[in-house]
Protein backbone atom coordinates (compact mmCIF):
# COMPACT_ATOMS: atom_id res chain seq x y z
CA UNK A 1 0.00 0.00 0.00
CA UNK A 2 1.42 3.49 -1.02
CA UNK A 3 0.08 7.18 -0.43
CA UNK A 4 0.16 7.05 -4.23
CA UNK A 5 -2.13 3.92 -5.12
CA UNK A 6 -4.77 5.19 -2.87
CA UNK A 7 -4.58 9.35 -4.25
CA UNK A 8 -4.53 7.11 -7.78
CA UNK A 9 -8.02 5.14 -6.09
CA UNK A 10 -10.05 7.80 -4.86
CA UNK A 11 -9.38 10.09 -7.95
CA UNK A 12 -10.91 7.32 -10.00
CA UNK A 13 -13.99 7.42 -7.39
CA UNK A 14 -13.14 4.42 -6.07
CA UNK A 15 -14.07 3.47 -2.24
CA UNK A 16 -11.52 3.28 -0.28
CA UNK A 17 -10.75 0.52 2.17
CA UNK A 18 -10.43 1.46 6.54
CA UNK A 19 -6.96 0.55 6.30
CA UNK A 20 -5.94 2.56 3.50
CA UNK A 21 -7.70 6.11 4.77
CA UNK A 22 -6.16 5.23 8.37
CA UNK A 23 -3.07 4.93 6.61
CA UNK A 24 -3.59 8.54 5.44
CA UNK A 25 -4.92 10.01 8.11
CA UNK A 26 -2.45 8.45 10.66
CA UNK A 27 0.72 9.56 8.29
CA UNK A 28 -0.38 12.81 8.05
CA UNK A 29 -1.15 13.64 11.84
CA UNK A 30 1.81 12.38 12.52
CA UNK A 31 4.14 14.38 9.77
CA UNK A 32 4.78 11.62 7.89
CA UNK A 33 2.88 12.84 4.86
CA UNK A 34 3.69 16.11 3.12
CA UNK A 35 1.10 19.02 3.07
CA UNK A 36 0.54 18.71 -0.67
CA UNK A 37 -0.01 14.65 -0.93
CA UNK A 38 -2.84 15.30 2.11
CA UNK A 39 -4.16 18.43 -0.40
CA UNK A 40 -4.41 15.42 -3.21
CA UNK A 41 -6.22 13.41 -0.98
CA UNK A 42 -8.60 16.10 0.58
CA UNK A 43 -9.06 17.50 -3.11
CA UNK A 44 -10.12 13.57 -4.34
CA UNK A 45 -12.92 13.30 -1.67
CA UNK A 46 -14.30 16.67 -2.20
CA UNK A 47 -15.25 16.03 -5.78
CA UNK A 48 -15.67 11.77 -5.60
CA UNK A 49 -17.41 11.94 -2.20
CA UNK A 50 -17.11 9.00 0.10
CA UNK A 51 -19.61 6.51 1.44
CA UNK A 52 -21.12 5.65 4.74
CA UNK A 53 -18.47 3.33 5.59
CA UNK A 54 -15.44 5.54 4.37
CA UNK A 55 -16.60 8.76 6.27
CA UNK A 56 -17.19 6.40 9.96
CA UNK A 57 -13.79 5.27 8.95
CA UNK A 58 -12.52 8.78 8.70
CA UNK A 59 -14.20 9.72 11.45
CA UNK A 60 -12.81 6.93 13.74
CA UNK A 61 -9.11 7.66 13.20
CA UNK A 62 -9.74 11.60 13.75
CA UNK A 63 -11.57 10.59 16.95
CA UNK A 64 -9.22 7.82 18.02
CA UNK A 65 -5.66 10.22 17.26
CA UNK A 66 -5.78 11.74 20.17
CA UNK A 67 -7.49 11.59 23.94
CA UNK A 68 -10.85 9.85 24.41
CA UNK A 69 -12.87 11.46 27.31
CA UNK A 70 -14.00 8.79 29.70
CA UNK A 71 -17.30 10.12 30.98
CA UNK A 72 -18.53 7.07 33.20
CA UNK A 73 -18.10 8.54 36.34
CA UNK A 74 -20.60 10.72 35.76
CA UNK A 75 -23.97 8.85 36.66
CA UNK A 76 -26.85 8.11 33.83
CA UNK A 77 -27.64 8.23 29.82
CA UNK A 78 -25.31 11.34 28.89
CA UNK A 79 -26.49 13.53 25.76
CA UNK A 80 -24.53 15.75 23.81
CA UNK A 81 -26.44 18.74 21.62
CA UNK A 82 -24.30 20.18 18.80
CA UNK A 83 -25.22 22.66 16.71
CA UNK A 84 -23.48 23.64 13.22
CA UNK A 85 -23.56 27.46 14.10
CA UNK A 86 -25.76 30.65 13.28
CA UNK A 87 -26.14 34.34 14.18
CA UNK A 88 -27.96 34.34 17.90
CA UNK A 89 -27.87 30.82 18.40
CA UNK A 90 -27.55 30.62 21.98
CA UNK A 91 -29.05 27.10 22.82
CA UNK A 92 -27.25 25.21 24.39
CA UNK A 93 -26.96 26.49 28.43
CA UNK A 94 -30.55 26.99 28.02
CA UNK A 95 -31.39 23.36 26.63
CA UNK A 96 -28.40 22.02 28.94
CA UNK A 97 -30.32 23.65 31.99
CA UNK A 98 -33.98 22.05 31.05
CA UNK A 99 -32.20 18.72 30.48
CA UNK A 100 -30.51 18.53 33.50
CA UNK A 101 -34.17 19.89 35.41
CA UNK A 102 -35.34 16.75 33.80
CA UNK A 103 -33.00 14.30 34.77
CA UNK A 104 -30.43 13.96 31.90
CA UNK A 105 -26.69 15.00 32.81
CA UNK A 106 -25.10 17.24 30.66
CA UNK A 107 -21.20 17.39 30.20
CA UNK A 108 -20.50 19.47 27.29
CA UNK A 109 -17.20 20.71 25.82
CA UNK A 110 -18.01 23.46 23.23
CA UNK A 111 -15.84 25.46 21.28
CA UNK A 112 -15.04 29.77 20.94
CA UNK A 113 -16.54 32.04 18.18
CA UNK A 114 -14.64 32.27 14.66
CA UNK A 115 -16.41 34.69 12.22
CA UNK A 116 -20.25 35.32 12.46
CA UNK A 117 -20.99 32.89 14.72
CA UNK A 118 -20.41 33.06 18.11
CA UNK A 119 -19.13 30.02 20.53
CA UNK A 120 -21.17 29.00 23.60
CA UNK A 121 -17.74 29.21 25.72
CA UNK A 122 -16.76 33.27 25.13
CA UNK A 123 -20.57 33.75 26.12
CA UNK A 124 -20.25 31.83 29.46
CA UNK A 125 -16.98 33.76 29.54
CA UNK A 126 -18.54 37.10 29.48
CA UNK A 127 -20.14 36.70 33.20
CA UNK A 128 -17.89 37.85 35.36
CA UNK A 129 -15.58 34.85 37.50
CA UNK A 130 -16.87 31.93 34.76
CA UNK A 131 -14.19 29.34 34.78
CA UNK A 132 -14.78 27.34 31.21
CA UNK A 133 -11.10 25.48 31.93
CA UNK A 134 -11.90 22.91 34.52
CA UNK A 135 -9.66 19.67 35.69
CA UNK A 136 -11.20 16.30 34.96
CA UNK A 137 -12.33 15.92 38.56
CA UNK A 138 -14.39 19.53 38.83
CA UNK A 139 -15.82 18.78 35.52
CA UNK A 140 -17.21 15.61 36.72
CA UNK A 141 -18.28 16.83 40.40
CA UNK A 142 -20.08 19.17 39.05
CA UNK A 143 -22.17 17.40 36.45
CA UNK A 144 -22.44 15.11 39.50
CA UNK A 145 -23.98 17.63 41.66
CA UNK A 146 -25.32 19.95 39.59
CA UNK A 147 -26.58 18.03 35.98
CA UNK A 148 -25.42 20.31 33.61
CA UNK A 149 -21.49 21.80 32.67
CA UNK A 150 -20.77 23.56 30.11
CA UNK A 151 -16.40 23.52 29.46
CA UNK A 152 -14.10 24.16 26.69
CA UNK A 153 -12.47 21.14 24.65
CA UNK A 154 -9.44 19.48 25.62
CA UNK A 155 -6.18 20.71 23.64
CA UNK A 156 -5.51 16.66 22.71
CA UNK A 157 -9.33 15.77 21.21
CA UNK A 158 -9.55 14.54 18.20
CA UNK A 159 -5.88 16.39 16.77
CA UNK A 160 -5.91 15.03 13.45
CA UNK A 161 -9.45 16.66 12.44
CA UNK A 162 -7.54 19.73 13.66
CA UNK A 163 -4.36 19.42 11.08
CA UNK A 164 -6.17 18.54 8.39
CA UNK A 165 -9.31 21.11 9.50
CA UNK A 166 -5.91 23.36 8.72
CA UNK A 167 -5.11 22.37 5.39
CA UNK A 168 -9.05 22.50 4.37
CA UNK A 169 -9.63 25.92 5.34
CA UNK A 170 -6.54 26.44 2.64
CA UNK A 171 -7.27 24.08 0.18
CA UNK A 172 -10.87 25.09 -0.89
CA UNK A 173 -12.33 21.75 0.58
CA UNK A 174 -14.41 22.99 3.99
CA UNK A 175 -17.47 22.57 2.06
CA UNK A 176 -17.06 18.50 1.33
CA UNK A 177 -20.18 16.89 3.27
CA UNK A 178 -18.15 13.54 4.32
CA UNK A 179 -15.23 15.99 5.74
CA UNK A 180 -17.50 17.99 7.63
CA UNK A 181 -19.57 14.66 8.80
CA UNK A 182 -15.87 13.21 9.92
CA UNK A 183 -14.95 16.66 11.63
CA UNK A 184 -18.24 17.13 13.85
CA UNK A 185 -18.51 13.50 14.47
CA UNK A 186 -14.84 13.02 15.53
CA UNK A 187 -15.19 15.83 18.16
CA UNK A 188 -18.59 14.30 19.22
CA UNK A 189 -16.94 10.49 19.41
CA UNK A 190 -14.04 11.77 21.21
CA UNK A 191 -16.27 14.00 24.11
CA UNK A 192 -17.07 10.36 25.32
CA UNK A 193 -21.40 11.15 25.09
CA UNK A 194 -23.85 7.99 25.15
CA UNK A 195 -25.98 9.87 22.82
CA UNK A 196 -25.80 12.78 20.04
CA UNK A 197 -28.42 15.58 19.46
CA UNK A 198 -27.43 17.53 16.20
CA UNK A 199 -28.56 20.91 15.18
CA UNK A 200 -27.82 21.36 11.50
CA UNK A 201 -28.82 25.18 11.08
CA UNK A 202 -29.91 25.98 6.91
CA UNK A 203 -30.31 29.42 5.68
CA UNK A 204 -28.48 32.93 5.16
CA UNK A 205 -26.79 32.95 8.45
CA UNK A 206 -25.69 29.48 8.64
CA UNK A 207 -23.13 27.41 7.07
CA UNK A 208 -24.94 25.58 5.21
CA UNK A 209 -27.08 27.24 2.67
CA UNK A 210 -29.10 24.65 0.55
CA UNK A 211 -31.79 22.50 2.88
CA UNK A 212 -30.99 19.56 0.75
CA UNK A 213 -27.67 19.28 1.23
CA UNK A 214 -27.72 20.39 4.84
CA UNK A 215 -30.40 17.13 5.02
CA UNK A 216 -27.78 15.40 3.23
CA UNK A 217 -24.98 16.12 5.79
CA UNK A 218 -27.32 15.62 8.69
CA UNK A 219 -28.24 12.00 7.48
CA UNK A 220 -24.57 11.59 7.22
CA UNK A 221 -23.93 12.40 10.95
CA UNK A 222 -26.61 10.19 12.13
CA UNK A 223 -25.47 7.39 10.50
CA UNK A 224 -21.84 8.02 11.72
CA UNK A 225 -23.25 8.03 15.42
CA UNK A 226 -24.93 4.88 14.84
CA UNK A 227 -21.91 2.99 13.50
CA UNK A 228 -20.41 4.06 16.79
CA UNK A 229 -23.30 2.85 18.66
CA UNK A 230 -24.33 6.31 19.94
CA UNK A 231 -27.83 6.97 19.73
CA UNK A 232 -28.05 9.82 17.44
CA UNK A 233 -30.68 12.45 15.84
CA UNK A 234 -30.52 15.44 13.64
CA UNK A 235 -32.83 18.29 13.13
CA UNK A 236 -32.88 20.93 10.71
CA UNK A 237 -33.57 24.35 11.78
CA UNK A 238 -33.93 27.65 9.86
CA UNK A 239 -31.50 30.41 10.20
CA UNK A 240 -32.75 32.70 7.80
CA UNK A 241 -32.85 35.22 10.56
CA UNK A 242 -31.18 35.06 13.76
CA UNK A 243 -32.04 32.91 16.55
CA UNK A 244 -33.75 35.27 19.25
CA UNK A 245 -33.28 38.96 19.34
CA UNK A 246 -29.90 39.40 20.70
CA UNK A 247 -26.11 38.63 19.15
CA UNK A 248 -23.24 39.40 21.05
CA UNK A 249 -21.97 37.52 24.51
CA UNK A 250 -23.12 39.41 27.34
CA UNK A 251 -26.25 40.62 25.09
CA UNK A 252 -26.95 36.76 25.00
CA UNK A 253 -26.24 35.33 28.10
CA UNK A 254 -29.05 38.16 28.92
CA UNK A 255 -31.77 36.94 26.69
CA UNK A 256 -30.51 32.86 27.93
CA UNK A 257 -31.73 34.74 31.02
CA UNK A 258 -34.97 35.69 29.97
CA UNK A 259 -36.48 32.85 28.59
CA UNK A 260 -35.03 30.85 31.79
CA UNK A 261 -37.00 32.90 34.06
CA UNK A 262 -40.03 32.81 31.13
CA UNK A 263 -39.71 36.88 30.58
CA UNK A 264 -38.97 36.01 26.74
CA UNK A 265 -40.65 34.16 23.72
CA UNK A 266 -40.88 33.72 20.63
CA UNK A 267 -38.43 31.43 18.24
CA UNK A 268 -35.55 30.62 20.68
CA UNK A 269 -38.10 29.73 23.46
CA UNK A 270 -39.53 27.58 20.81
CA UNK A 271 -36.61 26.13 19.68
CA UNK A 272 -34.86 25.51 23.20
CA UNK A 273 -37.72 23.27 24.73
CA UNK A 274 -38.02 21.16 20.73
CA UNK A 275 -33.96 20.65 21.44
CA UNK A 276 -34.59 19.72 25.12
CA UNK A 277 -37.04 17.59 24.62
CA UNK A 278 -35.17 16.03 21.72
CA UNK A 279 -32.16 15.00 24.16
CA UNK A 280 -35.35 13.37 26.59
CA UNK A 281 -36.37 11.30 24.23
CA UNK A 282 -32.70 10.13 23.11
CA UNK A 283 -31.95 9.56 26.52
CA UNK A 284 -35.04 7.26 27.01
CA UNK A 285 -37.16 9.43 29.35
CA UNK A 286 -40.82 9.17 27.52
CA UNK A 287 -42.30 9.25 23.96
CA UNK A 288 -41.43 12.54 22.03
CA UNK A 289 -44.46 14.52 23.00
CA UNK A 290 -44.13 13.48 26.75
CA UNK A 291 -40.90 14.59 26.60
CA UNK A 292 -41.74 17.73 24.86
CA UNK A 293 -44.34 18.02 27.71
CA UNK A 294 -40.96 17.36 30.33
CA UNK A 295 -38.95 20.38 28.76
CA UNK A 296 -41.63 22.79 28.65
CA UNK A 297 -42.72 22.21 32.18
CA UNK A 298 -39.10 22.35 33.51
CA UNK A 299 -38.68 25.88 31.79
CA UNK A 300 -42.30 26.83 33.35
CA UNK A 301 -41.64 25.73 36.77
CA UNK A 302 -38.41 27.33 36.91
CA UNK A 303 -36.25 24.35 37.43
CA UNK A 304 -34.45 25.02 34.33
CA UNK A 305 -32.96 28.25 35.60
CA UNK A 306 -32.29 27.04 39.42
CA UNK A 307 -30.01 24.98 37.23
CA UNK A 308 -28.38 27.49 35.10
CA UNK A 309 -27.83 29.19 38.48
CA UNK A 310 -26.19 26.42 39.98
CA UNK A 311 -24.13 25.76 37.26
CA UNK A 312 -22.79 29.75 36.99
CA UNK A 313 -21.90 29.18 40.95
CA UNK A 314 -20.14 25.94 40.28
CA UNK A 315 -17.57 27.10 37.74
CA UNK A 316 -17.12 30.06 39.59
CA UNK A 317 -19.54 32.93 38.16
CA UNK A 318 -21.29 36.00 39.65
CA UNK A 319 -24.13 34.28 39.98
CA UNK A 320 -26.10 37.43 41.03
CA UNK A 321 -25.71 37.93 36.60
CA UNK A 322 -28.87 35.26 36.50
CA UNK A 323 -31.09 37.63 38.92
CA UNK A 324 -30.11 40.77 37.85
CA UNK A 325 -28.35 40.67 33.78
CA UNK A 326 -27.53 44.42 34.02
CA UNK A 327 -24.71 43.60 36.34
CA UNK A 328 -23.11 42.03 33.01
CA UNK A 329 -20.91 44.05 30.94
CA UNK A 330 -22.33 47.35 29.73
CA UNK A 331 -21.58 49.24 26.47
CA UNK A 332 -20.24 52.45 26.23
CA UNK A 333 -21.61 53.57 22.73
CA UNK A 334 -24.61 52.64 21.76
CA UNK A 335 -26.83 54.12 18.11
CA UNK A 336 -29.74 53.31 16.43
CA UNK A 337 -31.02 51.33 12.92
CA UNK A 338 -33.86 52.93 11.65
CA UNK A 339 -36.69 52.20 8.86
CA UNK A 340 -36.65 54.68 6.33
CA UNK A 341 -40.17 53.55 5.21
CA UNK A 342 -43.33 51.78 6.64
CA UNK A 343 -43.68 48.30 5.50
CA UNK A 344 -43.24 44.29 7.14
CA UNK A 345 -40.18 43.32 7.96
CA UNK A 346 -39.70 40.58 4.98
CA UNK A 347 -36.35 39.38 5.09
CA UNK A 348 -32.83 39.41 6.84
CA UNK A 349 -29.57 39.05 5.50
CA UNK A 350 -28.27 36.99 8.25
CA UNK A 351 -24.86 36.18 7.64
CA UNK A 352 -23.95 39.68 7.19
CA UNK A 353 -25.79 40.87 10.53
CA UNK A 354 -23.40 38.45 12.06
CA UNK A 355 -20.49 40.34 10.68
CA UNK A 356 -21.71 43.36 11.99
CA UNK A 357 -21.84 41.89 15.40
CA UNK A 358 -18.22 41.16 14.97
CA UNK A 359 -17.04 44.58 13.50
CA UNK A 360 -18.74 45.77 16.85
CA UNK A 361 -16.10 43.72 18.67
CA UNK A 362 -18.88 40.84 19.44
CA UNK A 363 -16.52 38.39 17.58
CA UNK A 364 -13.17 37.43 16.17
CA UNK A 365 -11.70 38.24 13.16
CA UNK A 366 -8.97 36.16 13.82
CA UNK A 367 -7.96 33.72 16.47
CA UNK A 368 -6.11 35.94 18.37
CA UNK A 369 -8.32 38.73 18.19
CA UNK A 370 -10.35 40.12 21.41
CA UNK A 371 -13.68 39.76 22.79
CA UNK A 372 -15.88 43.01 23.28
CA UNK A 373 -18.36 41.15 25.81
CA UNK A 374 -20.51 44.37 25.53
CA UNK A 375 -20.42 44.66 21.87
CA UNK A 376 -23.35 43.04 19.68
CA UNK A 377 -26.79 43.80 18.37
CA UNK A 378 -29.85 43.71 20.05
CA UNK A 379 -33.09 43.86 17.47
CA UNK A 380 -35.91 45.31 17.45
CA UNK A 381 -37.97 43.56 15.45
CA UNK A 382 -38.74 40.05 13.88
CA UNK A 383 -39.59 38.73 10.30
CA UNK A 384 -43.20 39.25 9.57
CA UNK A 385 -43.50 42.29 12.12
CA UNK A 386 -44.94 45.87 10.72
CA UNK A 387 -43.26 49.08 11.12
CA UNK A 388 -43.35 52.65 10.25
CA UNK A 389 -40.92 54.75 9.05
CA UNK A 390 -38.58 56.33 11.31
CA UNK A 391 -38.80 53.31 14.17
CA UNK A 392 -35.98 51.60 15.67
CA UNK A 393 -35.19 47.94 13.62
CA UNK A 394 -32.14 47.42 16.03
CA UNK A 395 -29.64 48.99 18.48
CA UNK A 396 -25.90 48.25 18.15
CA UNK A 397 -23.82 48.18 21.32
CA UNK A 398 -19.90 48.46 21.38
CA UNK A 399 -16.99 49.88 24.25
CA UNK A 400 -15.33 51.51 20.62
CA UNK A 401 -16.58 54.53 19.15
CA UNK A 402 -14.28 53.61 15.98
CA UNK A 403 -15.75 49.88 15.61
CA UNK A 404 -19.31 51.57 16.56
CA UNK A 405 -19.08 53.26 12.97
CA UNK A 406 -18.01 49.75 11.27
CA UNK A 407 -20.69 48.33 13.09
CA UNK A 408 -23.62 50.48 11.32
CA UNK A 409 -21.73 50.89 7.54
CA UNK A 410 -21.60 47.00 8.01
CA UNK A 411 -25.39 46.63 8.96
CA UNK A 412 -26.61 48.82 6.45
CA UNK A 413 -29.44 46.87 4.21
CA UNK A 414 -29.53 43.73 6.06
CA UNK A 415 -33.01 44.03 7.34
CA UNK A 416 -35.17 44.24 4.16
CA UNK A 417 -39.15 46.22 4.73
CA UNK A 418 -41.30 44.92 2.21
CA UNK A 419 -44.95 46.16 1.22
CA UNK A 420 -46.87 42.52 2.05
CA UNK A 421 -46.62 40.50 5.13
CA UNK A 422 -44.94 37.41 4.41
CA UNK A 423 -45.36 34.03 5.35
CA UNK A 424 -44.09 32.61 8.45
CA UNK A 425 -40.72 31.14 8.05
CA UNK A 426 -40.52 27.68 9.51
CA UNK A 427 -38.14 26.90 12.44
CA UNK A 428 -38.18 23.25 12.30
CA UNK A 429 -37.33 22.61 8.17
CA UNK A 430 -36.76 18.80 8.79
CA UNK A 431 -35.61 16.02 11.48
CA UNK A 432 -33.91 12.76 11.06
CA UNK A 433 -34.22 10.48 13.74
CA UNK A 434 -32.04 6.91 14.20
CA UNK A 435 -32.80 4.59 12.10
CA UNK A 436 -34.00 6.50 9.27
CA UNK A 437 -30.29 6.66 7.86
Amino acid sequence: MTVYEILDKKRRALALAAEEISFVTKAYTKGELPDYQMAAFLMAVAINGMDDAETAALTKCMAYSGEVADLSPIKGIKVDKHSSGGVGDKTSPVVGAIAAACGVPVAKMSGRSLGFTGGTLDKLESIPGYRTALSREEFFAAVNAVGVSIVGQTGNLAPADKKIYALRDVTATVESIPLIAASIMSKKIAGGADAILLDVKVGSGAFMKDAERARALARQMVAIGESFGRKTAAMLTQMNQPLGRNIGTALEVAEMVGVLKNEVQGDLTELCILLAGAMLALAGKGTADECQKMAKDALLSGAAFAKFRAMVGAQGGDVRVADDPKLLPQAKYCAEVKAERAGYVGAFVTDKIGLAAVALGAGRETKQSEIDYAAGIRLAVKQGERVDGGDVLAWLYSSDEARLRRGLSTITDTILIQEEKPARLPLVLGQIQEGET
